[in-house]
């Protein structure tokens, strides 16, 4: 079992996420993921660095975690081989340490480029297409494609992956978590309640993996907030909030989720998250149903804090040792 640490790229500003890449490192995390906004979720205290030139960065200046997205779309601004492209660069750059994680998106991300935001079901069909071209391109073929969505004229990764780089497709429900077992290597899922991610999420993707015969690899997730009250924790998840907005699958501007998210009880936003004091224990606490429960290849690691070097520390020093024993 590994342990990821998320750079938020909504919260921090991409130098800021070197160091915490870094600093996760060195405490004892197996891998480091960012994540992937060109608007964050809200518009006054949120960041939105671009996480490939920030991946570069970070496979410059560590030499031993795992790097990877969590999530990148390759459907709409970016084409999918574009993103093909992008992970064979950083697993190059990195010696063979990247997996790439990808979803089917959100409005905020794409619509502020001029893209339309289509219902699930095309994005769905969108990313059976994406799939199969960066797969293709990852084994080495010099690919012409001509599908509903996109196409390719003898594409081919002249700087290909040195390794093979596992996809992980993110599912929060039965339908996407059997696409993923389909035609992903991968399951990323957040979870609330242990069992019924076991449920509805793992055992459909396991199921639709085990029959095509393909690599069961699941990463969990959470999101914990910390503070030693509650407006230290309302502070430290606020450029987080607008995420908790209603709209927020239809919005493009992040004005209009911070206002919305302004107007809700704050006890409402912060009832999504699990808020915790900044104690080893309750970390432990929080995190381990994903170790034991959801029995996970990959426990990522999500923290809204304050302190985010002080508390990878501390994460390092007196939580991951017990997740691992």
């Amino acid at each position: 079992m590994k342990f990821a640490w998320l750079c938020s790229h909504e919260s921090y500003q991409p130098e800021e996420l070197v160091e915490q890449a870094v600093a996760a490192e060195e405490a004892g995390f197996d891998v480091v993921l960012g994540s992937d906004h060109f608007h964050p979720w809200v518009d006054d205290n949120s960041a939105a660095g671009f996480v490939w030139s920030w991946l570069g960065a970070v496979a410059a200046q560590t030499r031993r975690v795992q790097l990877g997205t969590s999530v990148t779309c390759p459907l709409f601004h970016y084409h999918p081989g574009l993103i093909a492209q992008a992970a064979a660069t950083v697993d190059r750059l990195s010696g063979g340490r990247f997996l790439l994680g990808v979803g089917t998106g959100e409005a905020i991300n794409e619509r502020p480029l001029g893209f339309d935001f289509p219902p699930y079901r095309e994005r769905q069909d969108r990313m059976q297409e994406a799939l199969e071209i960066i797969h293709r391109l990852f084994a080495g073929e010099k690919l012409t494609f001509d599908g509903a969505f996109y196409r390719t004229d003898r594409a081919r990764l002249y700087s290909p992956p040195v390794h093979q780089v596992p996809v992980l497709m993110a599912a929060g429900g039965p339908k996407s978590a059997a696409f993923a077992g389909r035609f992903a290597d991968g399951l990323i899922t957040s979870v609330k309640k242990p069992e019924d991610t076991v449920a509805n999420v793992i055992e459909p993707y396991r199921r639709a993996a085990a029959e095509r015969g393909g690599s069961q690899l699941v990463m969990a997730t959470r999101w914990t907030a910390l503070g030693g009250s509650e407006d230290e924790i309302w502070q430290a998840l606020s450029p987080m909030r607008g995420l908790r907005a209603p709209g927020r699958l239809a919005a493009a501007d992040p004005a209009e989720l911070r206002a919305r998210a302004d107007e809700m009880d704050r006890a409402e936003v912060m009832g999504s998250y699990a808020c915790l004091p900044p104690d080893p224990a309750a970390l432990v606490k929080a995190y381990q149903p994903l170790v034991h429960d959801v029995g996970a290849d990959i426990v990522s690691i999500q923290v809204c804090t304050g302190d985010p070097l002080a508390t990878i520390a501390m994460i390092g020093s007196e939580v991951l040792p017990k997740l691992r024993s």
